[in-house]
């Protein structure tokens, strides 16, 4: 018995090693008949490890709706490779049915004179079009929006809605939400799909119509789309301009790439380093390096305060050597804790849990957290002091002290720096491990020497 899907299968690596062997049989009509099984984003993993001679002659066997759907999946470069060897007539059909949404990113990336070869195709109303939406700013909405969507009137009936949905759906990238206009292309509303086809054909929109309907606008951050995205788990969202005309709809698979790129973004930063779009295997080595050295050389220019510190209180470290062989676990001790607190307020900062607002119930819950913590480290710590390490029990005490200090310290600093830095319009992220780090163990240090100062009188 054969159970049919909806969902073609998925290629494993024996398929590609079939794939592979008919390709270079040149059997193009048995590999046409295998390759339609798969799914357009397998079809386009397997074109994607062929070189540029062998990926034109799988394209050209593709299924016309594959052909869009794979070539929009396909990087700058490839694209760039794919284009130069198709013909006009090839081109032309891919302008036709690739989605508007992935031939605005496709032309951005572009170059100048394969931009030309693509526009000879479009007509001068759909070229307006195409340079309107590439005047929008760069991770707005509006350059995320796409055109293809369902546009009804309040007044039409559910048999006519249908009827327009049936002629004009299949360009559509989503039908399931239709939106309602009224003069001047006003938004008004929007109307499920559900809803249409459960009412009789005579009921006219404007009864089924939900008008408190969300939307942004075409110059709103696409950091802000996201999270409307996020906190009402839409299908799709309407885009409006200044004048509350809808211009477009922004769909989920769209958003989706969107949070996976700031994810990516904000990674690096958190990681120190330079963000890039690229992914780590397209970069050169020196790219990398570029991207790494200049927050390494801060770092490392900002570590010098910590020499410093160490050096002004070289007299007592000399005086009582013991005090030496506990600076490593109480640095890393504080950094880590930093580090612990600043990453999942960043997370949190990112996804919208935490406001700025929010500043002083962080602060208040990351004393709380500090103090559990410190305590059981401070404990922990004079254990060790007395038992492992066989030291004064008043530099047991000072150790421990210190140690619940810093990460007192160390919580409050990684908790608040990247809400300051958000109130200062500045990226979170870059309040991250290695910045944390940097400056608990200049301020740790300071602590250490000063309790052990105080309470050992040297």
């Amino acid at each position: 018995m054969t159970v049919v899907s909806e969902e073609r299968n998925k290629m494993k690596e024996v398929d590609r090693e079939i794939l592979d062997e008919l390709l270079e049989k040149k059997d193009l009509h048995t590999l046409k008949e295998k390759i339609d099984q798969y799914n357009s984003v397998d079809i386009y993993k397997y074109i994607e490890t062929l070189d540029t001679f062998h990926s034109v002659m799988v394209f050209r066997i593709l299924r016309k709706d594959d052909a869009a759907e794979v070539f929009s999946k396909f990087n700058t470069e490839q694209q760039v490779n794919l284009l130069k060897a198709f013909t006009d007539d090839e081109i032309k059909d891919i302008m036709d049915d690739i989605f508007f949404d992935d031939m605005i990113d496709m032309i951005e990336e572009l170059p100048s004179g394969v931009v030309k070869k693509v526009l000879r195709f479009s007509d001068d109303e759909h070229r307006k079009l195409i340079n309107e939406f590439l005047n929008y700013p760069e991770d707005s909405a509006g350059s995320l929006m796409t055109i293809e969507f369902v546009e009804l009137k309040r007044y039409m009936t559910v048999k006519e809605a249908l009827d327009y949905i049936r002629i004009n759906g299949l360009d559509k990238v989503t039908v399931y939400t239709c939106y309602i206009t009224g003069p001047e292309r006003k938004l008004l509303g929007f109307v499920s799909l559900r809803d249409i086809v459960t009412a009789t054909d005579d009921t006219v929109l404007d009864d089924l119509m939900e008008e408190d309907v969300i939307y942004v606008h075409t110059h709103d951050d696409q950091e802000y789309v996201a999270s409307v995205f996020r906190k009402y788990g839409f299908v799709a969202l309407p885009v409006v301009d200044n004048e509350g005309r809808l211009t477009g709809i922004i769909t989920v698979d769209d958003i989706l790439e969107v949070m996976e790129d700031e994810a990516t973004e904000d990674f690096q930063r958190m990681a120190a380093i330079a963000p890039d779009e690229q992914t780590y295997l397209e970069q050169t080595p020196w790219k990398l390096a570029k991207h790494r050295v200049t927050w390494l050389l801060i770092l490392m220019v900002s570590a010098t305060f910590t020499g410093k510190i160490m050096n002004r209180y070289n007299a007592m470290i000399q005086s009582v050597i013991a005090l030496n062989m506990f600076i490593p676990m109480i640095m890393d001790a504080g950094g880590n804790a930093g580090s612990q607190s600043s990453t999942l307020i960043i997370r949190g900062l990112a996804t919208g849990d935490i406001e700025i607002s929010d500043y002083i119930k962080v602060v208040f819950k990351e004393l709380r957290v500090a103090l559990v913590v410190g305590l059981i480290l401070a404990g922990v710590s004079f254990i060790k002091c007395m038992v492992i390490d066989h030291v004064e029990i008043g530099i047991g005490l000072v150790v421990s002290f210190t140690l619940m200090c810093t990460i007192i310290m160390s919580k409050l600093i990684g908790g608040t720096l990247p809400i300051l830095a958000k109130k200062l319009n500045l990226d979170p992220a870059i309040m991250a491990g290695p910045l944390i780090t940097t400056i608990v163990d200049a301020l740790s240090l300071m602590i250490y020497f000063e309790v052990a100062h105080i309470a050992l009188h040297i």
